[in-house]
């Protein structure tokens, strides 16, 4: 069958040095990520000089001409799937679910499946065009565990997505981070959006969108601190970029934090309150839910060690 292509790349190689194929195509294509980089050349996608490359170490020589061919991504569609999800509230309109750490919310290319959104559709109906996301207002990382508010219906969706869009609804995370503070209370205000230097990562950036977040140091210990956070905006990554760029990362993050971290399994970091107005009563809904047992246990160390 004929490989639909949606957009392609003309590129050419200028150094005097050889480089990797897959290296200089991720620094020049913001788009694609190395791993999808290394799948089209595999599957013969990417030419050099008019000729297909299906190694992923071809290394370019100056004067090289590369075209790459993104083809046309098959369509994903949420499938329900029987997985224990934790529900917290139900009513007709809305759900709210404890996702635990490790489950990614919404299928995506790596993760087509036995997502939270996979568990939703089998435990009920979501009345919503969005065949990926059915349901989907917010999301938290897959190694952020904790609440997430989802809409059944269309009303439900647009109110809570316009609570989202006014900041009138409320986010508070716990989280373990590095370091101990002087102050009890803060806020951090710096935009945020794509790291320059890695496409994987967020970062401060002078031209990223506004991102606010309040925190209050609620225990110290030896070189840890419990927090609590309170989200103003909600940007990808925000409290993990965040506490980074104030010198105190979160625990255990792979991605922005230092390796010598508490063991676990990814960040310590969990959305303990959700608060909304509910769609059609326009009653306020507020619900919390306890850290997972690694965080709780993870906590009962750090205090032993302290005191």
């Amino acid at each position: 069958m004929r490989k639909i292509i949606s957009k392609s790349f003309e590129l050419e190689y200028n150094e005097t040095k050889k480089s990797r194929l897959d290296a200089f195509i991720n620094n020049e294509v913001e788009d694609l990520t190395r791993s999808q980089i290394q799948k089209f050349i595999k599957d013969e996608d990417i030419l050099v000089n008019d000729k297909p490359v299906s190694k992923t170490g071809f290394k370019l020589t100056s004067g090289d001409k590369i075209l790459v061919n993104v083809p046309e991504e098959e369509p994903l569609n949420a499938i329900p799937q029987n997985i224990p999800i934790e529900i917290v509230y139900e009513d007709e309109d809305v759900i709210v679910v404890n996702k635990p750490q490790g489950m990614v919310v919404h299928p995506a290319a790596g993760h087509p499946d036995k997502t939270l959104v996979n568990a939703i559709l089998y435990h009920c109906q979501i009345n919503d065009d969005d065949v990926i996301r059915p349901g989907i207002v917010h999301r938290i990382d897959k190694d952020t565990s904790g609440l997430l508010m989802i809409a059944k219906n269309n009303l439900a969706k647009q109110s809570l997505m316009a609570q989202l869009k006014a900041k009138s609804n409320l986010r508070e995370y716990l989280a373990i981070v590095h370091g101990n503070f002087t102050e009890k209370t803060g806020k951090i205000n710096a935009p945020l959006g794509r790291s320059k230097f890695d496409r994987k990562k967020q970062a401060v950036v002078d031209d990223g969108r506004h991102a606010v977040t309040h925190f209050t140091v609620l225990e110290q210990f030896e070189n840890y601190s419990l927090l609590k956070l309170k989200l103003e905006t909600g940007r990808t990554h925000q409290i993990r970029v965040h506490m980074q760029y104030i010198g105190h990362p979160v625990a255990g993050d792979p991605l922005y934090g230092p390796k010598n971290t508490l063991p676990g399994k990814g960040q310590f970091l969990h959305a303990e309150t959700l608060g909304f107005e509910h769609p059609r009563t326009h009653k306020w809904m507020e619900f919390s839910v306890e850290p997972p047992e690694i965080f709780q246990e993870t906590l009962e160390r750090l205090r032993h060690q302290h005191s």
